[in-house]
């Protein structure tokens, strides 16, 4: 990893922060040595962080191999508490599967990630975690393209340089030429909907939360399983229900600003206005901008 200059990094915390995030579903347990590898620490650095997290009760041990121990959750809780997603995004949500079952959620893009931060859910078919925290891929994600869609020019030229586009299915799309395409429409259209991308069997539709002032903020889906309706009748029937719980999360987020202040430094600079995304400063005419 390249080294931070600025005079105020701490690059031990960044450090005990990268050991913390390298254990995973796929990495339960891990020794000294595989953290030392994941991470790309010495053996004694990678050592000297895990005594230090165990000693504050984050990490704990297993003969030879550590584990995440319980106070790791109050990390993420911590900003899900804080952005009021319990208030602003958690009701609405619920109100929407109860109406037409399936699920839904709302996730926040994250680098080449998008990561969950509310999922409300009747449908236990669907294989995939989507609890709060759970992460996925931008790219064969209807919430993804929606995020990265109403980017800046340089943010999503930015993405596929870092991207790593490999094929999850057989229908999963990783032309970067075709994303792009894809992503225009998504951004002319107002939403994105994919089939059997992410997973078999997975249809989902999504739409855009703006903020109070203009820019995107997160993302919010419908999804349920194929075998119950496809892509088409997605967007046909969910996808009016879906804008009407988004509208109503946009007007928690006038009252509850805390998770547009926590996105907004690295929001986009593209703001809605009538109807369409454009590069430009927050209108102070919001009554004036259609919804998306």
């Amino acid at each position: 990893m390249a080294k931070n200059s600025k005079p105020e990094f701490v690059a031990s915390l960044e450090r005990g922060l990268r050991v913390l995030q390298t254990f995973s579903r796929e990495h339960p347990q891990l020794t000294l040595s595989e953290v030392a590898a994941l991470t790309d620490l010495t053996p004694a650095t990678a050592r000297r962080s895990l005594h230090t997290l165990e000693s504050l009760g984050y990490i704990g041990r297993n003969g030879r191999r550590f584990l995440l121990r319980p106070k790791v959750l109050a990390i993420g809780t911590g900003y899900l508490s804080a952005i009021n997603a319990e208030v602003v995004l958690q009701p609405f949500l619920q109100e929407l599967v109860n109406e037409v079952g399936g699920s839904s959620s709302v996730t926040v893009l994250d680098d080449v990630d998008i990561v969950y931060i509310a999922h409300a859910s009747l449908n236990r078919a669907i294989r995939l975690t989507a609890g709060a925290g759970s992460r996925y891929p931008v790219y064969p994600t209807s919430m993804g393209r929606v995020l990265l869609a109403f980017q800046p020019a340089s943010a999503i030229d930015a993405y596929f340089e870092r991207a790593r586009l490999r094929k999850l299915t057989e229908h999963t799309e990783t032309n970067p030429v075709v994303l792009r395409r894809i992503l225009k429409e998504v951004r002319a259209k107002g939403y994105a909907a994919i089939q059997d991308e992410l997973d078999y069997g997975i249809v989902s539709v999504s739409l855009p939360i703006f903020g109070p002032h203009g820019r995107i903020v997160a993302a919010a889906n419908c999804s349920d399983v194929t075998n119950r309706l496809d892509r088409e009748t997605m967007i046909r029937k969910r996808l009016p229900l879906l804008r009407q719980t988004v509208r109503r999360i946009e007007g928690m987020l006038v009252k509850h600003p805390e998770l547009v202040n926590s996105v907004e430094s690295v929001a986009s600079d593209y703001v809605r206005s009538n109807g369409m995304a454009r590069v430009g400063q927050p209108s102070t005419q919001r009554g004036e901008r259609k919804r998306a």
